[in-house]
């Protein structure tokens, strides 16, 4: 390799780091919610968020810019948080207490915060019981401020079938969150 070849090496190298570290710090606190919201461990989260941040330094140069980076970080995170609930069979486990570490509270009293910890608590462990499918598209589109078409072309499904997974993710996140 000729020295203008290993210098264009060394420049595409710190370009794609250069994206990372602008990715990482554009995205890294909205993929730790979403990724929190999945596993309901805040140390597992950061984990997961690591690992697609890896992923995402390994695969950029494969971006086929379909979507915007954003999008496309969800879609491995998402995946991440499947890959790890499927790897450790947390559906069977007992969820341990939630500190939400991403919602600061700011009510006129201690009583009220608690309050409003525990109603917090007790969606986001009723959130996590429902199946995958509607638990994404809750999760992206309260969570995320997603539309359903934005839903729609993340996951790669009609918008007609996100609407009708909101209508029963709702329905079924309900009757979790009263029946618990």
């Amino acid at each position: 390799m000729n020295s203008f070849q290993g210098g264009q090496v060394l420049e595409t190298l710190e370009k794609k780091e250069y994206t990372l570290e602008e990715l990482m710090v554009l995205y890294g606190n909205e993929l730790k919610r979403i990724a929190f919201l999945y596993v309901n461990d805040h140390q597992q989260s950061e984990d997961i968020i690591q690992e697609v941040f890896l992923s995402c330094y390994k695969n950029i140069d494969s971006f086929r810019h379909e979507s915007n980076y954003k999008t496309w970080l969800i879609r491995i995170t998402i995946n991440k948080c499947k890959d790890y609930r499927k790897k450790w069979s947390i559906k069977n486990m007992i969820y341990k207490p939630i500190m939400d570490p991403f919602m600061k509270n700011r009510g006129p009293s201690s009583e009220e915060n608690l309050l409003r910890k525990e109603i917090q608590n007790d969606m986001i462990h009723a959130l996590a019981k429902l199946p995958s499918k509607y638990k994404d598209v809750l999760i992206l589109y309260y969570y995320q401020d997603m539309k359903v078409d934005e839903i729609a072309s993340l996951l790669g499904a009609n918008p007609n079938t996100i609407r009708s997974q909101l209508t029963r993710g709702r329905i079924l996140l309900k009757k979790k969150w009263k029946g618990d």
